[in-house]
C-alpha cells in the first residue's frame, strides 16, 4: 500500500503519466521521498549552459562534471520514466542547495536562471556586440545587426548613431537565452525608468534631450576619469556650445579615426572627413562615442555654471585639467602641457 501512494506522489509529483512498469523501475532503483529532495550539489552556485548542439546525453555528461560525485542514477531514472528528450536552451543553476528533483523539473520545463548582465563602458556598438554576445546566447552577429539595422531601431526612436543611448550602465538580470529584439525592448524599458521626469527636467534646463545628454557623457567619460571634475568639463562644452564654437574634443577625433591608442592628437588627425570630428563640425556628433558612466551622465545634468572655455590636461599627468576663459590664458596651459608631453618623450 505504501509503494502505491508513493508511485502516486512521485507521479503527481513529475507533473507527467508514468505506466506502471516506469513507477516499478523508478522504486526498484531506489527512489524514495528521501532521494528525492536531497541535494544534487551544494549550496553554491553551480551553473551548466544548455546550447544548441546539447543532446540528452550531453546534458548528462555537463550534469556530472558540475554535480560535485553526486549520483546520477536518480536523475536518470527521472529522465526515462518520463521520457525526457525535449532539450531547452538556457542556464541552469544546479547547485544552490536545488534537490535532484528540482534541477531535473527546470531542465525539462525550461526553467532557467538568470544571470547578472552588467553593461560595461564600451566605446563603439561594436565592442557591445562583442561583449553581448560573449555573454549572451546569441552570436556576436545577431547584436551586431540588430544594434545597425535601421528599420528595428526605428520602432525604439534611434538610430545606429544612437543605438547605445537604449544602454544605461547598470546591473540587470536577464535569462542567457534573450534575444537582441528582447533585449533591446528590456533596455528600453529601464531607459524609460532611468529618464524620471527630474532628469528629463535637468536635461531640459541644459537645453538638451535624454541622447544629446548621453552624447556629450561620452565626450566627459573619455575627457576625465576624475569624477569631482565633471561637472567642469561638462560645463565647459555646454559654454561652448551655447556660443555656436566647436567642440574640438580630442576623444571625437579618436572615435572617428578608429583609434584610440593615439597619446597626443596632432594636426594631422584634425583633419578626418567625419562627422564625429568635432574640430571640423560643429555642434554634437551624432551619437555618443561610447556608453558613459552614470556619473558622466549626471555631470552633464548638472554641469557647473562657470565662465570656461577651453580645458588642457595638467602638465603634471594626473588626469585633471586646467580651465581657462580665454585663450591666450589657455596657450599657456597648452604649453606646459606639450612640454611634459616632449619631456615624456610621447608623440
Amino acid at each position: 500500500m505504501r509503494g502505491k501512494l508513493l508511485a502516486m506522489n512521485l507521479s503527481q509529483i513529475l507533473h507527467h503519466k508514468m505506466t506502471k512498469a516506469g513507477l516499478m523501475l523508478a522504486l526498484c532503483a531506489g527512489v524514495c521521498t528521501a532521494p528525492l529532495l536531497m541535494n544534487f550539489s551544494d549550496d553554491e552556485e553551480h551553473v551548466i549552459y544548455v546550447d544548441r548542439d546539447d543532446t540528452v546525453d550531453s546534458i548528462y555528461q555537463k550534469l556530472g562534471t558540475e554535480a560535485h560525485g553526486f549520483s546520477l542514477t536518480l536523475f536518470r531514472v527521472l529522465a526515462k520514466t518520463t521520457c525526457y528528450s525535449t532539450v531547452r536552451l538556457g542556464r541552469y543553476d544546479i547547485g544552490s542547495g536545488r534537490s535532484t528533483l528540482r534541477v531535473f523539473r527546470d531542465l525539462r520545463r525550461g526553467f532557467q536562471t538568470p544571470l547578472s548582465l552588467t553593461i560595461p563602458i564600451v566605446r563603439t556598438t561594436e565592442d557591445l556586440a562583442q561583449f553581448l554576445g560573449e555573454h549572451l546566447e546569441a552570436s556576436v552577429e545577431d547584436f551586431r545587426a540588430a544594434l545597425t539595422d535601421r528599420k528595428t531601431l526605428s520602432t525604439f526612436g534611434k538610430t545606429p548613431e544612437t543605438a547605445i543611448c537604449l544602454f544605461i550602465p547598470n546591473t540587470y538580470e536577464v535569462y542567457w537565452t534573450v534575444s537582441p529584439q528582447q533585449l533591446l525592448e528590456r533596455m528600453q524599458k529601464e531607459s524609460k525608468l532611468f529618464w524620471s521626469s527630474e532628469r528629463k527636467a535637468a536635461a531640459q534646463e541644459q537645453g538638451l534631450t535624454p541622447d544629446e545628454v548621453i552624447t556629450l557623457a561620452s565626450i566627459v567619460e573619455n575627457e576625465t576619469a576624475y569624477n569631482p571634475e565633471k561637472p567642469q568639463v561638462a560645463g565647459m562644452y555646454l559654454n561652448r556650445l551655447r556660443k555656436s564654437m566647436p567642440l574640438q574634443a580630442d576623444p571625437t577625433v579618436k572615435f572617428a579615426l578608429g583609434d584610440f591608442s593615439i597619446r597626443r592628437v596632432l594636426h594631422k588627425h584634425l583633419t578626418v572627413d567625419s562627422p564625429y570630428n568635432t574640430y571640423r563640425n560643429l555642434g554634437l556628433p551624432p551619437g555618443p562615442i561610447g556608453i558613459p558612466s552614470l556619473s558622466s551622465i549626471e555631470g552633464v545634468l548638472h554641469a557647473a555654471k562657470h565662465s570656461y572655455l577651453y580645458m588642457c590636461a595638467k602638465e603634471d599627468f594626473s588626469g585633471s585639467h586646467n580651465f581657462a576663459a580665454t585663450y591666450e590664458e589657455h596657450l599657456q596651459n597648452a604649453e606646459k602641457y606639450s612640454a611634459a608631453l616632449n619631456a615624456r618623450n610621447i608623440h
